[in-house]
Formats: C-alpha cells, structure tokens, sequence
C-alpha cells in the first residue's frame, strides 16, 4: 500500500475527517473517565510525536533564540482576541453577564495544542508554532489570573503543576523526542512521517476531535436562544483566524510558512482548559459559549490549507 499517496489525500481532505469526528462524536454517548483522559494525552502525544519529525532542534533554537514573533503571536492571543470577545459580547449579550464572562473565558485561555499539528499539515512554521506554544505554557499561569481580576473583577487560582503536566506529555517530550529523530535519522524520519507515520498520526487526531465533541455534546441544549448564540460564536471563532493572518502582514518578508503558522496560533484555543476555569471558578451558563466554540475551530481550521492552495500564489514567499 502507498502510505504517502493516501497521507496525501487525507491531507488535503482533512475537512471531511474532522466534520465526520465532530458529527460522530455530538451523537455518540462517552462517558468520561481517567483511562479516557489518559487515551486523549496518549493519542495527542503521538501525533505530536509524529508532527515534530519533520522539524530539526535546529530550526525550534533559532525561533527561540529570537522570541520577537512568537512574542508578537501572544500579543494577539492575550490582547487581540479578548478585545474582539468583549466587544461581540457587549454587542449582542449587553445584559447576559454570563454569555458575556464565557466569551471572554474562551478567547483568552492558552494557545491550543491541535495548532502544532494544523500548522504541520498546513505546510506552516511549525518551529514558530512549537516556539509559541512553549512560552504561552511559562507566560500564562501568572497572566490568566490578573487577567481575569482586572476583566472580570474574580481572582482564580490555575493548578499549574497539572496544565503543565498535560502539555509536557501532550507536546513538550514528544515534540522533542521527534525533532532529535529526525536530526539522527534526517530522510528516514521525514520519509516515515510522510507515510504511515502520517496516515496514523491523521487518525490519532480525527479520535482526538471525536472525543473532544462527545464530552461536549451534554452542555449544548439546542433551542432559538443557542442559535443565536451559535452565529456568534462563529464570528468570533471566524475573527481568531482572520487576526492571525492580518497579524502576519506586519512580519517582514510576510513568509508563507509563517502566516499559516500565525493564523492557527491565534484561531485554536484549548477548550478544554476554559471549560475547566468556567467549571471551576465561574457559574455554569458561563460554560455553555465555551463548549460552542468546538462545533466551529476544527472545521475552520480544516478550511485553511484548501484556501492557501487555491489563492497561494498570491502570497509572497
């Protein structure tokens, strides 16, 4: 079998697998449980695992050496997108302090993990992605919680210890270990991650979504009121990848590579830490905007390496 012709075609196909997980996954009943939080690490580990073999320790140091992108990036994670939340919020929700406090929630948790592996498929930056990733871990824990004093008047407490926990399994070693393969093994490793490597790593990620939506599905009660609340929240999703790219204008030379790097940093959100500060810190309506985020970023996210293969060439490289 021609694992590298059918990596292919599921690359370019990526919307049909994620719209399927989601579609499965918000009728399929899973009850949560450890051993499925394990899974979910596990799977999200191998996939990053498999993303960071196309990328050397080479090309993460001289991101990282010169942090002035990734720091521009975080801007319009932690700033940017908050703005836009608390705007669209006042706008349509002027009297729901709730709806209002899950938007703001939701645009301002951490940089999503599913950005790396989007970034890869995409053909992006993923060294810039990773680099990014790496230092809104150390940034965040002691953002959020001035954050939030300052925006909603509340003070939270993050559990640090286990946000970075799951991202050093989920990202972190992984990531590592897969760019020190592909500095020992170079073609091999790029070969392999191209082929079945990929193929399976595609795989991993559709069961990521699948399970993402099935946990999700509960929160949402579908009435006139969610509609609305829905059109919204596709706006703002919608808004998160388009400041990515706007973003990418003010970077010289504005690359490719880099823009598509931006636009997911910025767009993916890692829901599943904002459901847990809503649960944790906030009444529950607050949750209910945070759960619709996930019917929008992964399909939106599934729609950029079509729209960069068909305008592309207008992009200077």
């Amino acid at each position: 079998m021609d694992f590298a012709k059918w990596n292919t075609w599921l690359g370019k196909k990526m919307y049909i697998g994620v719209l399927g997980a989601l579609l499965i996954g918000f009728n399929a009943a899973v009850p949560d449980s450890p051993s499925l939080r394990l899974a979910f690490i596990a799977l999200f580990g191998y996939a990053s695992f498999i993303t960071a073999l196309e990328t050397s320790l080479l090309q993460f140091g001289k991101v990282l050496s010169r942090p002035g992108l990734p720091l521009w990036i975080l801007s319009l994670v932690h700033l940017g997108m908050p703005l836009v939340a608390w705007l669209m919020g006042h706008l349509f929700y002027p009297g729901d302090i709730h709806v209002r406090t899950g938007y703001l929630v939701a645009a301002s948790v951490p940089v999503g993990v599913t950005s790396v592996i989007w970034t890869s498929l995409a053909g992006g930056n993923v060294a810039v992605s990773l680099v990014t990733l790496a230092l809104d871990t150390l940034i965040l824990p002691a953002f959020l919680p001035v954050f939030f004093l300052l925006t909603v008047g509340q003070a939270i407490r993050l559990d640090y210890w286990e946000m970075a926990s799951q991202l050093l399994w989920m990202i972190t070693i992984p990531s590592f270990a897969g760019m020190l393969l592909h500095d020992l093994l170079k073609h091999k490793a790029v070969a392999f991650a191209k082929g079945l490597g990929g193929l399976s790593a595609k795989t991993a990620f559709f069961t990521v979504i699948f399970l993402n939506a099935a946990l999700a599905a509960p929160a949402i009660s579908w009435s006139p009121a969610i509609i609305r609340m829905i059109l919204v929240t596709f706006v703002i999703v919608a808004t998160g990848y388009g400041l990515g790219y706007l973003g990418s204008l003010a970077v010289k030379g504005r690359p490719r590579d880099v823009a598509i790097a931006m636009i997911y940093n910025v767009g993916v959100r890692n829901i599943a830490a904002g459901l847990v500060l809503a649960v944790s810190h906030f009444p529950p309506p607050v949750a209910v905007p945070i759960t619709l985020f996930m019917l929008f970023q992964q399909p939106l996210a599934s729609l950029v390496p079509p729209i960069f293969r068909r305008f592309g060439k207008k992009e200077p490289e």
